[in-house]
């Protein structure tokens, strides 16, 4: 069941402030909410699919720790296996932190979870009635813990276990798949048309089925939007598809949205990934991925934390990969800048006109700290790619 369902029972608003108390995580479980007894474990639901699983769990409230002013904290909670969070809640501001116990039987460091910012424009998609977190990769897990900071109303903590398909570790030890040099068999095709290698939806197992309503294109692109996903650096090759899915599901069956919101994934590894339906071939798709700005944009967004960590050149000319392809074909100059008019988003209003840059970061349109400092820092580099790309293409 989705956390923004109706029939999930509405609770109080509760101010929840700076000290933090125990309290039980509850399941959901045929329309009804119990507490957990002591010991037990959350149990995700199979997908029909039969690949992955999920649960929705309303985090209890304690009357007498809301009206003492308290931090909502959950106590430590066993599950079965998952690799991926969030928290969605019905209204309020909130922050929220987790630590999650590896499935080797130690428990992490608390980790804050950024508020999404990466969004659709109002009223395109999604069912639009509630706040959430990134969707945050925290690897093969089977313990969680949550505390929500702020006055919120029905946080829902959403657990996802990707699951393994055959496919996952099919190019695992793939190398050499993202240099700048063009292929010489194909080098006078390739240097025309700036088709990067795109792996495709079907090469992460996307569930078709799961995407709704058909795909809207945008008429023009005038600008890359850069982001990042906020999760680890630490991943593997093989653990890229499963990441894919369990975004692509957190967006489709907790947001509601229509697909995966991004046109286009790097991992750190420099492999481009088609997102939203279209990316796989030349279809510019309408995106849900930078508030107020996707009608004429490209969202990549790059698998990583990049606030702690800096991206390295494979990343780099990963993304300049995908961006030259697009702002040649629309003839823009990717170290230009470009005026705007805003859909409405959190720092432009409805209708305002914005000068940004043809590849910016999310940051230049949104409230938010993402592609993170050091892949903010980096956009100089990517445009300076990006540019020599389409300057050979042309010789």
């Amino acid at each position: 069941m989705k956390p923004s369902d109706p029939s999930l029972r509405r609770r109080d608003l509760a101010v929840l402030g700076a000290a933090a108390a125990a309290v039980p995580l509850v399941g959901r479980a045929s329309g009804a909410a119990a507490a957990a007894p002591a010991g037990s474990r959350l149990r995700l639901r199979r997908d029909a699919d039969g690949t992955g699983a999920a649960l929705d769990v309303p985090l209890g409230q304690d009357p007498q720790v809301a009206a003492r002013g308290a931090v909502l904290r959950t106590a430590p909670q066993r599950t079965d296996r998952f690799a991926l969070l969030g928290v969605t809640w019905a209204s309020g501001t909130g922050q929220v932190r987790v630590r999650v116990r590896g499935t080797s039987g130690a428990w992490g460091p608390w980790r804050s979870v950024p508020s999404l910012h990466d969004l659709p424009d109002r009223g395109t998609e999604g069912r639009g009635s509630r706040a959430a977190t990134e969707p945050l990769w925290v690897g093969d897990s089977d313990g969680v813990q949550v505390e929500v900071a702020g006055a919120v109303e029905d946080p829902v903590l959403t657990l996802i276990d990707p699951g393994h398909d055959a496919g996952d570790a099919g190019d695992a030890d793939d190398a050499g798949d993202v240099s700048d040099a063009p292929d010489p068999a194909a080098r006078p095709k390739r240097r025309r048309s700036l088709r990067p290698r795109i792996r495709s939806r079907r090469s992460w197992g996307a569930k078709e089925r799961w995407a709704t309503g058909r795909p809207k294109r945008v008429r023009t692109v005038e600008q890359v939007h850069v982001h990042h996903t906020a999760t680890g650096n630490d991943y593997r090759k093989r653990d890229v598809p499963r990441m894919l899915r369990a975004i692509y599901r957190y967006h489709t069956k907790t947001l509601g949205w229509s697909d995966i919101g991004y046109n286009y994934l790097v991992d750190r590894f420099g492999r481009i990934w088609a997102g939203r339906r279209g990316a796989d071939g030349d279809r510019d798709t309408l995106g849900a991925h930078t508030l107020g700005f996707n009608h004429t944009s490209v969202g990549i967004a790059v698998l990583g934390s990049y606030d702690v960590a800096a991206p390295t050149p494979k990343v780099l000319a990963g993304i300049a990969k995908v961006a030259a392809w697009k702002l040649r074909r629309y003839h823009r100059d990717p170290l230009g800048v470009t005026l705007v008019r805003s859909r409405g988003s959190d720092l432009h209003p409805k209708g305002t006109w914005v000068t940004v840059p043809v590849i910016d970061g999310h940051r230049d349109t949104n409230d938010t700290e993402c592609p993170g400092q050091f892949l903010y820092d980096a956009l100089p580099d990517i445009r300076l790619r990006t540019a020599r790309r389409i300057k050979k293409s042309r010789r």
